[in-house]
């Protein structure tokens, strides 16, 4: 089975897209599959770990306003798609590729249907729910999402999977689940603080965590470990900061174990973004900042199921005082930790991306 990945990183875009992606062609290739990946070369992009992941990328050209999400990269790219549909077209026919999985909001049902007529199945990657597919297979890994809510939006005969526990996830999280619980059952104290947004944080989001931190009454002991991508714009400016933190403050870059970091901390304060199905798979009590509007129903959908606790988006005036008293709640609340971990762990197994990739191999089965 030859699969082709179409997503895009960037300063702007941010890294979740092409990362869910590259979980989901390890899996396949892990099957057999031959991966391939198309991508554009905006800055902050992944094609150079995507190719030391061992994966072939066709990198397509830039024309100046592909940077962006949202109504203006859906605008720009409506008078664009054509040209990328026409060269990816004609590469999916010459070398057979049987799957083209979608995962951009600013590719819709006209550049599938493209892959479509050049012979591929299309998988589309979407968590809005509020766009047509042209599609075999859809995947929204949102929590609480219903296969209902896209039944007028694809094909009669497509297959949707939805929810959590397709929750695109590498296999380390599963692996490290069973310990990361008993851990937690056994003595739920915060000793360490995971502080995740996101492989970009434009904003510099974290800068801002890090001084609400640095003004509690945390105890000397408690470490604090930062996650950041290499292309993060604040890196520098997040690693002088945390030479002056008054607890001890760890800045990590280019993370390998990501597992093993998530499950040695005992509180995260992370985006409500994919990350955020890790962070439920090893139980960590998370407190989520919404830092795209993407985000919204994610961190809604696991606050009411009492997984997470959201702190709403950071420009909002009260977010600093909900942060402040959410963590010092949970320092003189060992059951409220324990709550938090034991309601996340029932969200996603972390054996979603193989759940996925044997569909895939199902619908392509003769």
């Amino acid at each position: 089975m030859k699969v082709l990945l179409r997503a895009d990183a960037s300063l702007t875009i941010g890294t979740g897209h092409v990362m869910r992606c590259l979980t989901l062609a390890r899996v396949l290739a892990g099957r057999g599959a031959k991966i391939a990946f198309a991508c554009r070369a905006h800055p902050g992009n992944l094609i150079a770990p995507i190719e030391a992941a061992g994966f072939q990328v066709h990198s397509l050209p830039l024309s100046g306003r592909e940077d962006t999400e949202g109504p203006a990269h859906a605008a720009w790219l409506g008078g664009h798609w054509q040209d990328e549909a026409g060269y990816l077209s004609a590469l999916v026919a010459d070398a057979g590729i049987d799957w083209v999985v979608v995962d951009h909001y600013a590719l819709d049902i006209r550049f599938e249907a493209a892959m479509t007529r050049a012979g591929a199945s299309v998988m589309a990657i979407d968590d809005l729910a509020d766009r047509r597919h042209d599609c075999r297979l859809l995947l929204d890994q949102t929590f609480g999402r219903a296969a209902a809510d896209y039944l007028p939006l694809v094909p009669a005969d497509a297959r949707i999977l939805c929810g959590a526990e397709f929750a695109l996830l590498r296999p380390e999280f599963a692996a490290a689940a069973p310990a990361s619980l008993a851990r937690r059952r056994t003595a739920p104290r915060i000793d360490t603080i995971l502080v995740t947004l996101g492989g970009v944080d434009a904003g510099n989001v974290t800068g801002a965590i890090l001084d609400g931190l640095a003004d509690l009454p945390l105890p000397a002991t408690t470490g604090i470990d930062v996650v950041m991508g290499a292309t993060a714009p604040w890196r520098d400016a997040v690693t002088t900061r945390a030479a002056t933190m008054p607890n001890p403050t760890r800045v990590h870059t280019n993370v390998t174990d990501m597992a093993g970091l998530m499950a040695r901390a005992d509180l995260a304060i992370g985006a409500a973004g994919s990350t955020a199905w890790e962070r439920c798979c090893l139980g960590l009590p998370s407190l989520m900042v919404v830092i795209a509007d993407n985000q919204r129903e994610i961190a809604r959908g696991l606050s009411a199921a009492g997984a997470a606790i959201s702190m709403g988006r950071p420009e909002e005036a009260d977010f600093a005082p909900r942060l402040r008293t959410a963590i010092l709640g949970l320092l003189e609340s060992p059951q409220g930790l324990l709550a938090l971990s034991e309601a996340a762990a029932q969200i996603t197994d972390g054996s979603g991306a193989m759940r996925v990739a044997r569909a895939m191999q199902e619908i392509s089965a003769p």
